[in-house]
């Protein structure tokens, strides 16, 4: 079973803002544990707070970040354009 369509940037963000988060915690608890057995835990935790907090914010912004980008490029030629 597929999800419709109009969620597709709701999915995007959930998945940006997780793979996002997961990095930057990862790096950050590395910096400061190292990798050892409290690293998975730390990060874990530090990763789903990052998480929560940056999801209503990506969702949120992400319609005015696509703005901006469209109107700093220039728009797709007619006869380049994908259907649908």
């Amino acid at each position: 079973m597929k999800l419709p369509r109009w969620l597709a940037p709701y999915i995007y963000g959930v998945f940006q803002a997780g793979v996002t988060t997961a990095l930057a915690t990862a790096i950050a608890v590395h910096r400061h544990l190292g990798l050892g057995l409290a690293f998975a835990e730390e990060w874990a935790l530090s990763w789903l707070i990052s998480w929560l907090a940056m999801l209503p914010i990506v969702i949120g912004v992400s319609p005015l970040i696509q703005r901006c980008v469209h109107a700093l490029v220039q728009p797709e030629p007619a006869a380049m354009k994908k259907p649908g």
